[in-house]
């Protein structure tokens, strides 16, 4: 079922934190490899609005239902930075502004690239980019839920489980809205079925690998989705992608993280 604006919008909001005791974290302290992973969260939650910024000047602001569930989503996600950000507090570490400002300031001259890359691509893709960005936003919210789930599952604490099942829980709405959008305008076009299938097959990498270092990424994706839990997810977001109109057998999680745990053993060697 068609997951519409409307309901989506009826239950957007601020993320709730009533009841999350962020001072357990003081008597109850996060791995190294935990606060790691949250760092990397925390970044590429706050740079959800240069990705916004990046869409609008696709053909995607022409289309009502499209910019309004951006409006939310982008403020959700802004809270969902803002949340973790207090984690990180409160284990002493910086967040937000103090972490922002110098990660946008060092990016300046790849973010002025990446908007002309949107807007080159948007202009050969036409009406077929919207499609591209729907399913590529799906994947992406797909993994990003993952990570949250793994994150919680090897962490085990419980405040810290008790947060990401709520960000979690709006990541979900985020789903259902980028999914349905994509299953139906892929389902309409040919030619956007190929495009979107073109542009994954070869563009797409995991959520941040555009804004964190190389290393941070491969760790990321090392951490929460090698070995017998994270291989299962990874292959769960495949299947869940093989059910898009003419997305089948891109492999795209499974084959990132064989990339990335390749990285790893490099490094490390």
């Amino acid at each position: 079922m068609r997951t519409t604006i409307e309901s989506y919008k009826e239950r957007a909001g601020r993320l709730d934190l009533d009841g999350i005791d962020f001072g357990a974290f003081t008597d109850r302290p996060l791995s190294v490899e935990a606060r790691r992973c949250l760092r990397y969260m925390h970044d590429v939650e706050h740079h959800t609005v240069c990705y916004l910024r990046d869409l609008l000047l696709t053909p995607a602001h022409r289309d009502p239902d499209v910019t309004a569930f951006l409006s939310c989503w982008v403020f959700e996600e802004l809270w969902h930075g803002e949340a973790i950000g207090r984690v990180l507090e409160a284990h002493g570490e910086p967040a937000g502004a103090s972490r922002i400002g110098p990660l946008r300031t060092r990016r300046q001259a790849r973010s002025r690239w990446e908007a002309f890359s949107h807007f080159s691509l948007a202009a050969m893709t036409g009406e077929a980019f919207v499609a591209v960005h729907m399913t590529w936003g799906a994947v992406n919210e797909w993994t990003t839920q993952a990570g949250y789930a793994r994150l919680s599952a090897t962490e085990r604490h419980p405040v810290l489980s008790e947060l990401l099942k709520r960000i979690m829980r709006q990541e979900g709405r985020h789903i259902d809205f980028y999914a349905s959008e994509a299953e139906r305008r892929l389902a309409a076009s040919r030619r956007a079925r190929l495009l979107t299938r073109q542009a994954l097959s070869r563009l797409w990498r995991p959520v941040g690998s555009g804004v964190m270092p190389a290393s941070e990424v491969a760790f990321l994706v090392g951490h929460l989705f090698a070995g017998e839990g994270g291989g299962e997810m990874a292959a769960r977001i495949d299947r869940r992608i093989d059910g898009l109109p003419g997305q089948e057998g891109l492999c795209l999680l499974s084959g990132a993280v064989t990339r990335y745990s390749t990285a790893v053993r490099y490094m490390a060697a």
